[in-house]
């Protein structure tokens, strides 16, 4: 029998420590008194949650939203952070094995179960799993999480031929969020308590097929040794049965395929409903009593990748049909909802989300110098048919731009890449894999800047799409994005074929420059296109703190925090022949352009399908409170003139509620 405990429900504190003298102490006594030298005293904290979130909750570190409090947070790096809880006697008993199941910790350090070390872990992309039982007592059993310091430096720019550490790059820095280099417990951690068999993985993946529109759905998994040798599946929509089955052990770890299910088809936002099913794996004895039960919800859709229309014979297909629909797709890339991911909540995604099912998106891309979203992220995009291109945390660093090639950093990536092909390859709303974002050179040496995009041939990518080919090989799966010949698309050479999936356009020209670009594009997709725009003033006023608000130049601190690159004051003045009175009017000015140019940019691409399969916007929202950035929709959560302007492209309520 399987029982699991959540620990979130138990009371935490998180405290602070001068690295390593935490551990001097408990191999030698201390410093000859019986006081710790604690650097940051205990406070309490939420799991899951963030050291950063714990201190500004207890008044330790200021708002990093305001102003450049951000610098003044740096230091929590520089420690050693203690998690700490007691396990209750009731969850405990002596027939039992237990495992602490963590589904993310970032980034490395130390289990300790009654201050005797249990384990270490690694890696922020990982699942990480202990066997805690040698350590329990029957009363009194404290848990203590330490944390390890983190790599010193895995921002925007450097090496990425030099990387060697997994943890997600973007909180060191990336032209849309200052340092903010995050600690904690960032996903669910739980206490499982376990007698007997258990079903120890399950593969879960659907199909349909499109002469009958009938659906399929394939499910295998992996049983530990025991008395449970009987799987029972059953397959249920809001409570109907739609079919149920019962197989052995030896079935069941060869895997099961039904055809023929009577379901309902799943359709991306705007082109039908989201039906969703209910797949549960129960394990059984002789005797029918239970040992395990887990479960999937799934829902049922057939994707094919044509080419485009007109598009060079060698090209690769950007057409994506959906049930034998072709789609144009359209979307955003999905930067983090905040720096410090570890204190999101579902609320949290739950509001964003419903904004870009009303705007009438269809596909998120989730960028490589992120992470894995949480299920909850998921389920909801299941929920509302949005799309989602999950990538590998395997991204450009600006000066090179090539991934590692030793043998090492690749069983590490195809490990990672494992990892979030098995957790996340039931969700319908998954669309496709990527091996990164913007690896581009060659085999010849040429690794630096923005040149031709990496493909299959450098051993890394070659290793993932193995991976991806194995564990899920019903979806695609691209090398990196942009991929092709070409990373952007040079306008001398529209109508050579050259331009597949690129980065860029013409965001930063007049208007009139834009409608001349746009007109001769020829990019099969277009998978990053942005143009920046202020944020509104009164967002801009309230994180400002004692800088000066205006203007809006690069000789202004408060506006080149980050980088200096979405600033558009000298597009602006060209543009209207002056230079704007005050904020307000400077706002006005820039939001109206962004407005235009990202409608005129869309809706360029999408007149031109199915000789363009779709177009992504970086990004869709602020993670920081920037002044400026080509987002649709600010910090505090409301849309930007530009979403609106989208929205109508998009074809989405909120375009057309705004007409």
């Amino acid at each position: 029998m399987k029982h699991t405990f959540d620990l979130s429900s138990l009371p935490w504190t998180v405290e602070g420590y001068t690295p390593y003298l935490w551990l001097f102490e408990r191999l030698y006594g201390g410093m000859g008194n019986n006081a710790k030298c604690v650097d940051i005293l205990p406070v309490s904290a939420r799991v899951p949650g963030s050291v950063q979130g714990a201190l500004r909750e207890a008044g330790v570190l200021p708002d990093w939203n305001n102003g450049v409090n951000y610098r003044d947070c740096e230091w929590v790096e520089h420690r050693h952070w203690m998690y700490r809880t007691h396990l209750p006697a009731a969850w405990l008993d002596k027939h039992s094995t237990f495992r602490l199941e963590c589904l993310g910790l970032d980034y490395s350090g130390w289990i300790f179960v009654n201050g005797k070390e249990a384990a270490t872990f690694k890696g922020t992309h990982l699942t990480h799993v202990f066997d805690l039982t040698p350590f329990l007592t029957e009363i009194d059993n404290v848990l203590e999480i330490v944390f390890d310091l983190p790599p010193r430096w895995l921002g925007q720019f450097g090496y990425t031929s030099q990387i060697r550490e997994w943890k997600s790059r973007f909180n060191y820095t990336w032209d849309w969020t200052p340092r903010i280099v995050q600690t904690g417990i960032w996903d669910t951690i739980s206490l499982a308590a376990v007698q007997g068999s258990e079903l120890v993985s399950l593969r879960c993946t659907t199909d349909v097929n499109l002469h009958d529109n009938k659906g399929i759905l394939k499910i295998g998994g992996g049983i530990t040794a025991g008395d449970a040798e009987i799987v029972q599946i059953s397959l249920e929509e809001e409570g109907v049965l739609i079919r149920h089955g019962e197989f052995t052990r030896t079935e069941f770890e060869q895997d099961i395929q039904w055809d023929d299910l009577p379901v309902h088809l799943w359709w991306p936002n705007l082109e039908g409903e989201q039906p969703l099913y209910t797949v549960t794996c129960r394990l059984l004895d002789k005797a029918g009593h239970e040992h395990d039960r887990l479960e999937r919800r799934v829902g049922f859709k057939h994707v094919e990748w044509t080419p485009c229309e007109g598009a060079p014979l060698q090209a690769d297909p950007w057409v994506c049909a959906v049930n034998g629909r072709p789609i144009f797709l359209q979307g955003v890339n999905f930067a983090p909802l905040c720096s410090n991911f570890a204190d999101l909540r579902r609320k949290d995604y739950e509001k964003r989300l419903l904004q870009y099912r009303e705007l009438g998106l269809n596909l998120f891309r989730i960028n490589a110098c992120q992470f894995l979203e949480r299920q909850w992220f998921y389920d909801l995009c299941d929920e509302l048919g949005l799309m989602v291109w999950q990538e590998f945390p395997l991204t450009s660093s600006g000066i090179d731009n090539w991934p590692p090639e030793d043998d090492a950093s690749i069983a590490a990536m195809a490990e990672i890449a494992t990892s979030f092909i098995e957790r996340r390859r039931h969700h319908v709303s998954l669309l496709l894999w990527s091996g990164g974002n913007e690896l581009q050179g060659d085999l010849d040496g040429h690794k630096y800047g923005m040149g031709k995009p990496c493909d299959t041939s450098h051993p890394m990518l070659k290793r993932l799409q193995e991976v991806a080919q194995t564990l899920d090989p019903g979806r695609r799966f691209i090398p990196t994005s942009p991929s092709g010949p070409r990373a952007g698309a040079n306008p001398a050479d529209f109508g050579a074929g050259l331009h597949w999936d690129v980065h860029g356009g013409a965001a930063q020209s007049s208007l009139a420059e834009a409608e001349k670009y746009w007109a001769a594009d020829d990019a099969l997709f277009r998978s990053e296109v942005y143009c920046s725009g202020a944020s509104a003033a009164e967002l801009i006023k309230k994180y400002a703190g004692d800088f000066k608000l205006f203007p809006p130049t690069a000789d202004n601190p408060y506006w080149t925090r980050l980088t200096t690159w979405w600033l558009d004051w000298n597009r602006l003045v060209q543009i209207y022949g002056r230079e704007p009175v005050d904020l307000a009017e400077y706002v006005a000015w820039s939001q109206a352009q962004q407005a235009k140019m990202l409608g005129l940019e869309i809706q360029a691409c999408k007149d031109r399908f199915p000789r363009c399969g779709g177009i992504l916007l970086w990004s869709g929202h602020d993670t920081f409170p920037l002044t400026i950035n080509s987002s649709l929709i600010d910090f505090d959560g409301n849309f930007k003139p530009a979403a609106l302007a989208v929205a109508h492209a998009w074809g989405g309520a909120a375009g057309k509620s705004h007409e």
